[in-house]
């Protein structure tokens, strides 16, 4: 995902008012002035207000993004308060409702610590120099001569102390701070901390509220049947059965389908199967995968656009050359968080009220408004708890659905997705073939190294049909190798698909590192090298990238003998301004394939919990598995084949390898974590696979047999 604009550190601190007895902290908005006039008293003033402290000593810390598994509703709120000097045990994390003062509060592309890092971090600091200030003038002393702890300003001349309660009115009133100066990371107090996650205990106790937990008074239930091909319409309906069912409250027609209203979700959904309707296919009602592949397939043959380029791919080979080709292909995956698709809707006179589980909340109020032709000041959206996303709730269709509901019946409702709603109409990630060719020297050199991508391009398919190739997204995850080959080529072709397609956790780069690192294995074993020393001679001696690969290897006891049978594979990938390397050792006996361990290094900058960073690795590489390893959604007449974890398989416990984790202590400028550990995954898998057994492995999900 794109950064968002940054601001400077004088820009962003404008800031400050007075209200109710509490101090609040904001964050800079482009192109508008906090001050109507030179020489105005600091107000409050909007977006992004997430630091409230009350005259009480409370200090509220506003989490703004959404929390869907990977603790940044613990790593943000650790920001501000490293800065701003409280102890961690006593604050109060809040969550936002979705709002544009908030900024960008589109919770994916591994953003949330990147773009927040020092924002949140200036917040914190500019509250405590305010503290310590009020503090100095009510002793009559030099705020040098104070000094912020858990809470409290004390005086180092004589320990005196006041807590930060007692100075929010004062500290109100002070001119604003400019160019803060934020801790030298060697002073960090939780930073690099293994801090607890905030959400655990609730969660735990069985007291945490997913979307799917909320209930509101006077709230009905909802259930939607969808046309089983993509771009099909119901044409007619009856519903004179669905009707007999007691505990009906409606039935209406809306955008995607039929609605079905009733007192609880399990009437809702009977009655929804009660539903008679004749459907319009459409026009993609004879498509099938096999379809979709010839697609890739015919494009395969071109050229592709440019992305990248130096030297002659198509150069004459030299004496000795070496020269391999190979095809690559994945397919469409479904996202299949745990928790289905919901959304509480509440729609009356002219206003929406959402409780929904979404990691783009503000696209759920833009949505929702345009659905009901409403203002989006009209549309409120409550962010609560999800079980996972992976990128699928950033597209807000059941969002819309309820509100459509709602608007119809008149009550609020609670729309619910089963588990086969959720595999059959998701936003799939697209499926790509990959064509490779390269070749090595007679003394085992790289010489030429060519990647051609075709794939349906997101970007282009739902928001710009009219991209320039230039811009084409399809090539993330190719592009901008540290690989030191003479002559390289990267370039793309992208092709339609009538199956919806969106953000997968790590996009991409979920796809082509896998073509990418599964080819440069197999240029290694062409030059009669080494794999790990092949891709460390071609990496520059200053890369971080390099150094990671360097201790993976270390790590893993890369090169140390491993019984027949067993093999090690392994892969290194950028992505999200951080650096990964990979190592996987598996077992293969007959059609039989055991992952038994993984070797993980990351260098994300600075880690702001180290917890939350392995997590985050671990729960990678087993989401990457279960793509690599069963993850297919096919195609037949137009629609989903498969329908619940039956069919679309995810990784059991006893499957699950172990995962060491090692991180690289640095203080580089923070880097993304969450979706990091997908790229190298699959291609350290195959690799170690055709060690162990001599097969390469180039389409996913993998077949031995």
């Amino acid at each position: 995902m794109k950064s968002l604009l940054k601001p400077n550190r004088r820009e962003f601190i404008k800031v400050v008012g007075l209200s109710g007895g509490g101090l609040f902290l904001a964050s800079y908005v482009p192109f508008q002035n906090v001050f109507a006039n030179p020489g105005d008293e600091p107000k409050i003033f909007s977006p992004s207000v997430y630091l409230r402290i009350n005259s009480d000593g409370v200090v509220t810390i506003i989490f703004h993004r959404s929390e869907l598994g990977q603790g940044v509703k613990t790593a943000l709120p650790m920001l501000v308060a490293e800065e701003l000097e409280v102890d961690w045990e006593k604050i109060v994390i809040e969550q936002s409702d979705a709002d544009t003062k908030y900024g960008n509060q589109t919770t994916g592309g591994s953003t949330s610590i990147r773009l927040n890092y020092e924002p949140l971090r200036i917040a914190g600091a500019t509250a405590r120099v305010m503290l310590i200030s009020s503090a100095a003038s009510k002793w009559n002393v030099s705020p040098e001569n104070c000094y912020a702890e858990n809470g409290f300003v004390i005086n180092k001349l004589n320990n005196e102390k006041f807590g930060y309660g007692d100075l929010v009115e004062d500290a109100s009133k002070l001119p604003i701070p400019k160019n803060v100066k934020l801790k030298d990371p060697k002073d960090f107090k939780l930073i690099g901390k293994r801090i607890h996650r905030v959400d655990t205990p609730d969660k735990i106790h069985g007291i945490a509220k997913f979307g799917i937990d909320i209930v509101i008074p006077g709230m009905y239930y909802a259930a939607v049947s969808r046309c089983p091909t993509f771009g099909g319409k119901v044409k007619s309906f009856d519903a004179t059965k669905t009707k007999s069912i007691p505990g009906i409250k409606g039935v209406y027609r809306i955008s995607s389908g039929v609605a079905v209203v009733a007192d609880s979700t399990y009437r809702a959904f009977t009655g929804r199967d009660a539903l008679e309707i004749e459907w319009d296919y459409g026009k993609y009602a004879n498509i099938n995968s096999e379809d979709i592949h010839n697609e890739l397939l015919k494009h395969s043959k071109e050229d592709g656009y440019q992305f990248e380029g130096k030297g002659d791919v198509n150069k004459n080979p030299e004496e000795g050359e070496q020269a391999i080709e190979g095809i690559y292909e994945v397919p469409f995956l479904s996202h299949s968080p745990m928790e289905p698709m919901n959304c509480v809707a509440k729609v009356e006179n002219g206003k929406a009220e959402l409780w929904v589980p979404s990691q783009s909340p503000q696209d759920a109020r833009t949505q929702v408004a345009n659905a009901l032709n409403v203002n989006e000041k009209n549309v409120t959206a409550h962010i609560t708890l999800m079980g996972g996303g992976f990128g699928r709730r950033h597209v807000n269709d059941y969002a819309v659905e309820a509100a459509e509901i709602s608007k119809a019946n008149g009550n609020p409702v609670k729309l619910t997705w089963t588990r086969e709603e959720n595999t059959k109409f998701g936003w799939y990630r697209p499926p790509s073939m990959n064509v490779l060719k390269g070749s090595v020297s007679k003394d085992g050199k790289p010489l030429k190294f060519s990647h051609h991508v075709i794939a349906p391009s997101i970007t282009q398919m739902r928001f710009a049909p009219n991209l320039p190739p230039a811009q084409y997204d399809i090539k993330e995850g190719a592009v901008g190798l540290q690989y030191q080959i003479p002559n390289l080529r990267i370039s793309g072709t992208t092709i339609s698909t009538h199956v919806p397609i969106s953000w997968y956790r790590s996009v991409y780069n979920s796809q082509n590192p896998f073509a990418s690192e599964c080819f440069i294995d197999e240029l290694a074993y062409t030059a009669n090298k080494d794999p790990y020393e092949f891709r460390r001679d071609m990496l520059p001696d200053d890369s971080r990238l390099k150094n990671v690969l360097i201790v993976a290897a270390e790590k893993s006891g890369w090169g140390t003998p491993l019984p027949k049978g067993r093999g090690r594979g392994i892969a290194i990938a950028e992505c999200y301004e951080s650096y990964n390397a990979q190592v996987a050792e598996v077992t293969v006996e007959g059609n039989k394939l055991k992952v038994d361990r993984y070797v993980v290094v990351v260098d994300c900058g600075i880690v702001v919990n180290p917890d939350i960073m392995e997590a985050q690795m671990q729960g990678a590489i087993a989401f990457a598995l279960s793509g690599a390893l069963k993850g297919e959604i096919t195609i037949k007449n137009g629609g989903v084949e498969q329908s619940n974890f039956d069919d679309y398989e995810i990784l059991t416990y006893n499957e699950m390898p172990k995962v060491e984790v090692h991180y690289i202590k640095n203080f580089y400028k923070v880097g993304g974590i969450g979706e990091v550990g997908m790229a190298a995954c699959p291609p350290a898998l195959c690799n170690a696979i055709f060690a162990a057994t001599g097969k390469r492995i180039r389409r996913l999900p993998i077949r031995l047999s």
